[in-house]
């Protein structure tokens, strides 16, 4: 539409200054930041992600590269420990990550967020009820204007959960643009289901994209082909403007050789980047 570059300037603008706001409420009291081991300098192309199931817990070591879970779960709830958690700053998730030794293929650091539409139903208080943007205007109603401004907001509050954590850390950036955020798309969150709520949906992912490229951010999907088709409709994901050709992070291999299998797999909106494995205590990532 014609007024969406102007729409999402203003957004921008606001964003930025949410995220001043942000850094001044840090307060001016520094923590001590000190690695208790020193990383791995052995180059890799393995792994790991974690997030708010480890808060308090020993970290795995020795990994190329860390994806941290920003949220708690939930698309509206922050991760407690991606920035400094209560046992010091040696618990936080981000530090950690910053800390990977490096790979060949993908940077030491990158970020995963939960994804959601709910919809305007009962209990949900953060549904928007204004808002101009790529697919009209928002007026609290169950519309793909409103999803994609719901998807927009989250993003922005993803950011501003990043600045938060990372600004007292040295040598740890503290900009959205500095990261690969992968949207991670499953059927646990809160999603609109019928024709008209997939449209929603996809809509919903639009703003979240839009939110994060608008920052300068790269952004990826995390999901599977399954659940990607029960929640955007599947078939017509290669038409989605703003989300096609995005790089995909691939789930549900059991092994480390199952992993490197999986990168020869078709990926949902673009070419697989990541595979992921269950492993025992952490989970393990492929970088393809």
């Amino acid at each position: 539409m014609s007024h969406r570059g102007s729409v999402i300037s203003t957004l921008t603008r606001s964003f930025v200054v949410s995220l001043a706001v942000a850094v001044a409420l840090l307060g001016a009291a520094a923590p001590v930041w000190a690695r208790s081991t020193p990383p791995s300098t052995s180059p890799s192309t393995t792994g790991n992600d974690i997030s708010y199931p480890q808060c308090g817990k020993s970290f795995p070591t020795g990994q190329a590269f860390g994806i941290v879970g920003v949220n708690g779960g939930l698309a509206n709830t922050p991760n407690p420990c991606l920035g400094e958690y209560k046992g010091g700053p040696a618990t936080s998730e981000l530090y950690w990550a910053s800390g990977s030794s490096g790979s060949p293929k993908l940077p030491q650091v990158a970020l995963y967020v939960n994804t959601a539409d709910p919809g305007p139903v009962p209990g949900v208080t953060d549904w928007p009820t204004t808002g101009t943007n790529a697919d009209g205007s928002c007026n609290g109603s169950d519309s793909p204007a409103c999803a994609w401004q719901y998807g927009w907001n989250r993003a922005i509050q993803d950011m501003a959960w990043l600045v938060a954590a990372a600004t007292p850390m040295p040598g740890v950036a503290n900009t959205a643009s500095a990261y690969r955020w992968w949207l991670d798309v499953e059927t646990a969150n809160s999603w609109e289901t019928g024709s008209s709520g997939l449209a929603n949906n996809v809509a919903d992912l639009q703003g979240m994209v839009a939110a994060f490229t608008a920052q300068g951010a790269a952004v990826g999907i995390y999901s599977t082909t399954y659940q990607w088709g029960q929640i955007t409709g599947g078939s017509t994901a290669g038409n989605l403007p703003g989300l096609t050709g995005l790089n995909d992070w691939i789930p549900g291999a059991r092994s480390l050789s199952a992993a490197k299998s999986n990168c020869a797999l078709t990926g949902f909106t673009g070419p697989v980047t990541i595979t992921q494995w269950f492993g025992k205590p952490y989970d393990g990532d492929w970088a393809c």
